[in-house]
């Protein structure tokens, strides 16, 4: 008969062994061993309930969504450091250690600086009883059903202590290449880097979709640690004892020779890493020197970050590359011989504009000095060895129609004004129109589209609803079979199509699908939003848009130039007549606490952005896509652009986060503007 001490000894058994896997990377029996002890143990918690613990396996992953993340008040501020770029400031920093202990050598503790995210653990007893964001150091927020679902967070002890301890969640390089491998497989934009990733993924609010992703942890800090042992690296030592993962890279310095030797193998070691790194940090180990160097207000003084500058190498520019975008711009494009650049190969980079090509100066066969930027974009950063050829320029007329190009007062970008009767404007322009997030055509993909304009098929996006299975049939790329299913794929998206939807893949400038919605719940359709520009004169229509939500003068503008133009007027007229004019459902605006309210949402978020977007509009909200004065609150994840954050300071717009939204949305906070 099994009892319930049997129960505890298995939960138990299986807590060591994911010790033993995540924290020692040694694991002592095979995953499928490790299944058959966890079925075992589902099934006795299944049929006694009463015994389950809280720091089972069982529980790392909470069956609920929360509605949003409490705030966390620390009595011990998690401090930021003080950085250090070069080995004269790391020497200013050490000979200001060696004043503040009178002389006294300090030892030293170098510890690889990890790209993740800052999280502070709190433990009574032994059980795990809160997981909180960094926050501004001071408030944080209470993530504990996420950081619950991270492998590597001890949900138990092996000791029954209280300790309060810091570190960084992260995901391995590894494991966010295949990542984002499953994204592109899935049609999905790739996420930026693993930090960020990481970042949004511990603040989603559904612990289940937490526990998707492979996030791992690593401890850094004891809060008070002095209670506990003499140095830090006793400390760290008894974070592992204590079956916590601490890094097996960290070494010790003694004198200043060896500190510097320490930094100096960093820069070759750093590569090998499973994850990313962007520095190092330089610890004090004596907590009783510690105690008597301080901190400042913001700063420790016993311990700094010393970055690593940004990776650079030089290679060879093999050519210009001129590209012509959707909207016109044309933007050039250095070919180089492949390089290897923080773990990727680099073999073109933008250089965005052409008053970029004439301050480097640049020309075939140049030497140059590449650098990623952020460790994720490849730049240019100047011209080490100059070959003896032309000096790039920039060109009067466009590569692909040869229309002369312009540029905008104020603008560094030259565009091709042909909108819509360029060659690679069209293919582009079809491309967008038919992706994900406007119209969604299955299966019309670049070389498809391609191969349509080859062949005279198609020559704007109203000529994709003229497609026939027997017509495509002849071409080199379909048969029967995927003839018929792209047409019928043309066809559903034509029937799912609202008005918005169209209107944002017509591919106006500055309208996308925000902003495409409220001039669509004005103007009900296509052929009704055209017909209005035609009653009006451009004033008086471009003052009409500027009266909907989030339509600024610029949009209304760009809308009204499109409605005017020679070619767009062609192509509508060439959709509504193939019956591609579909009416935008009517949306009651629902009654709630965001009534009145209009907000923009950007950044990265923990969900997708269409359920924010949804969440607030069943509150009474209403959602804009860009900053203006008649904005109310400005919703900021990760990663938010300068522009909406300036335009918000311009416009007194409030800035929240997603907490605070859904304070906003329960209706929790009376007297906010």
């Amino acid at each position: 008969m099994t009892t319930r001490a049997d129960y505890l000894a298995l939960a138990e058994e299986l807590a060591e062994h994911d010790r033993r896997y995540y924290v020692d990377a040694a694991p002592t029996i095979s995953d499928v061993e490790y299944d058959r002890l966890l079925v075992r143990l589902r099934g006795l918690e299944a049929a006694h309930p009463d015994w389950i613990v809280e720091w089972s396996p069982t529980r790392r992953v909470a069956p609920a969504p929360v509605s949003s993340f409490p705030k966390v008040v620390r009595d011990t501020p998690m401090l930021s450091l003080d950085n250090t770029y070069d080995e004269d400031e790391l020497r200013a920093f050490h000979d200001r250690v060696i004043k503040g202990l009178d002389g006294e050598a300090p030892g030293y503790v170098v510890e690889p600086k990890i790209d993740g995210f800052g999280i502070e653990l709190t433990y009574k007893g032994g059980l795990l009883v809160l997981g909180a964001t960094r926050g501004d150091g001071t408030i944080g927020e209470d993530v504990t059903a996420n950081l619950r679902t991270v492998h590597g967070v001890a949900l138990r002890l092996r000791e029954p202590v209280d300790l309060i301890v810091r570190g960084e969640v992260y995901i391995t390089k590894a494991d966010f290449a295949a990542i984002n491998a499953a994204r592109a497989a899935a049609g999905e934009e790739p996420f930026k880097n693993p930090r960020n990733t990481a970042a949004g993924s511990i603040k989603q609010l559904d612990p289940r979709e937490v526990a998707r992703r492979p996030m791992k942890t690593i401890l850094y800090e004891i809060v008070g640690g002095e209670r506990l042992a003499k140095g830090h690296l006793d400390a760290l030592a008894l974070l592992h004892r204590l079956g916590l993962p601490v890094s097996e890279h960290n070494t010790q310095a003694s004198d200043w020779d060896a500190l510097r030797a320490a930094v100096e193998d960093w820069r070759d070691r750093r590569d090998a890493l499973p994850y990313e790194v962007d520095g190092l940090v330089i610890k004090v180990d004596s907590f009783d020197q510690r105690a008597a160097l301080g901190v400042t207000s913001k700063f420790p003084r016993w311990a700094i970050a010393y970055k690593f500058p940004a990776r650079q190498v030089t290679t060879t520019v093999k050519e210009l590359e001129i590209n012509v975008g959707r909207t016109g711009a044309i933007t050039p494009v250095a070919i180089l011989e492949p390089v290897e650049v923080s773990g990727t190969t680099v073999s073109r980079v933008s250089l965005h504009n052409w008053d970029q090509v004439a301050r480097l100066d640049l020309g075939d066969g140049d030497r140059v000095l590449i650098e990623k930027a952020g460790e994720i974009i490849p730049q240019v950063l100047g011209v080490t060895e100059r070959a003896a050829t032309p000096r790039w320029t920039a060109p009067a007329s466009c590569p692909s129609c040869d229309s002369p190009l312009e540029r905008e007062d104020g603008k560094v970008v030259l565009v091709c004004p042909n909108r819509l009767a360029c060659p690679a404007q069209r293919h582009a322009a079809i491309e967008f129109f038919a992706g994900r997030g406007q119209m969604n055509i299955d299966g019309l993909g670049e070389k498809i589209i391609a191969q349509l304009l080859e062949a005279g098929m198609v020559q704007d996006v109203a000529d994709l609803f003229d497609l026939t299975a027997d017509g495509l049939a002849g071409l080199e790329r379909f048969g029967e079979t995927s003839a018929r299913n792209l047409v019928a794929a043309i066809a559903r998206a034509k029937e799912a199509a609202t008005f918005s939807r169209l209107l944002a893949a017509l591919g106006i400038a500055h309208v996308g699908g925000v902003v495409a919605r409220p001039i669509a719940q004005r103007f009900g359709r296509l052929s009704a939003l055209v017909a209005a520009a035609d009653a009006q004169d451009g004033e008086a229509f471009v003052a009409s848009l500027c009266e909907l939500d989030g339509v600024g003068e610029v949009i209304a503008r760009a809308v009204d130039r499109f409605c005017r133009d020679e070619h767009a007027r062609a192509i509508v007229a060439k959709l509504i007549a193939r019956d591609v004019d579909p009416e935008e459902p009517r949306v009651e605006v629902a009654d709630g606490p965001l009534t009145g309210k209009t907000l923009v949402v950007t950044g990265t978020l923990s969900r997708p952005r269409a359920e924010v977007q949804a969440a607030i509009e069943a509150a009474g909200g209403k959602i804009a896509g860009s900053v203006s004065k008649k904005t109310h609150y400005l919703v900021a994840g990760a990663d938010v652009g300068k522009t909406k954050l300036e335009a918000a300071a311009k416009h007194g717009v409030a800035v929240i986060d997603e907490v605070a939204l859904a304070v906003l949305i329960r209706g929790e906070a009376p007297g906010v503007p």
